[in-house]
């Protein structure tokens, strides 16, 4: 027995079916062969041995951290503000792409299924391929820095913002739209007044989270040689610096951390 809601919100009762309980059982089965096999990969391809010494490691690693170096922070002030403008000029990159593919790929305002298709093939693979990805391909035709960086983040947000934007356009009420066509105004006027007016908020949002998202993302660009942040701890590792390694962490955490109370405020004031 299942319990269901009725139209006026009362549960009521429906039985379920043999056919339905054997297929529940059968995917809990296969849920757990799945998760067993997956467990025996892993487990055969890792070295129990430095997991079992992973504590002393850490705890090794950590107290060589220990006190931070922090006048090595005076060094990193220019490179927080280039991961910043990498992140904000991204961010303004992706949004300016991805909004009107977004409206491309809404069935309620795109031009053309062919042209829904094509919209939903360039969000997929901004979608799929990660900032890191793009920064390294961009890194071998652009070359290292900052250009990298704004590029890989702005290809990396038209996805996020494609898919989020016109998933709320296609939720948009029917009614406005339908008002405004009946005057007979233009396609045009149609998204000013009909379209826009119900979705802003929701671009709003959608603009200030993706932006909080690409500060964490472009604190690790310069990892691979886009710029930023990265670079000062890509060298403080392989110098095997770790003083100026917790001084670096501080200063992310601490970015992270503003940019959360920020675009929090900033969404709030929004919506």
């Amino acid at each position: 027995m299942t319990i269901s809601s009725s139209p006026q919100g009362t549960p009521t009762w429906r039985l379920r079916t043999t056919r339905a309980q054997w297929l529940g059982h059968l995917a809990w089965l296969a849920g757990i062969c799945i998760f067993l096999l997956c467990w025996k990969q892993i487990s055969d391809n890792t070295m129990w041995v430095f997991v079992e010494d992973a504590g002393r490691q850490g705890s090794d690693l950590i107290s060589r951290m220990l006190p931070p170096e922090w006048h090595y922070a005076q060094y990193l002030w220019k490179p927080m503000w280039d991961t910043l403008n990498i992140a904000t000029l991204g961010t303004a990159l992706g949004i300016t792409m991805g909004f009107p593919v977004a409206f491309l790929a809404a069935r309620n305002t795109t031009p053309h299924p062919l042209v829904r298709s094509i919209a939903l093939v360039v969000i997929v693979a901004s979608r799929s391929i990660n900032s890191l990805i793009w920064a390294m391909l961009l890194i071998t035709i652009l070359g290292p820095g900052v250009l990298a960086g704004i590029i890989a983040i702005a290809l990396r947000s038209i996805g996020f913002v494609g898919k989020l934007l016109y998933e709320a356009i296609e939720e948009i009420h029917p009614a406005p739209v339908e008002a405004i066509s009946a005057t007979g105004a233009s396609r045009l006027q149609i998204m000013s007044y009909g379209v826009l007016p119900q979705v802003v908020p929701t671009f709003a949002g959608i603009s200030v989270y993706r932006w909080d998202i690409n500060i964490r993302e472009s604190t690790v660009l310069g990892l691979v040689g886009a710029g930023g942040i990265g670079l000062q701890l890509n060298a403080a590792i392989n110098s095997l610096a770790w003083h100026q390694v917790s001084v670096i962490f501080v200063m992310i955490f601490a970015t992270v951390l503003a940019s959360e109370w920020i675009s929090a405020r900033v969404r709030h004031a929004i919506i």
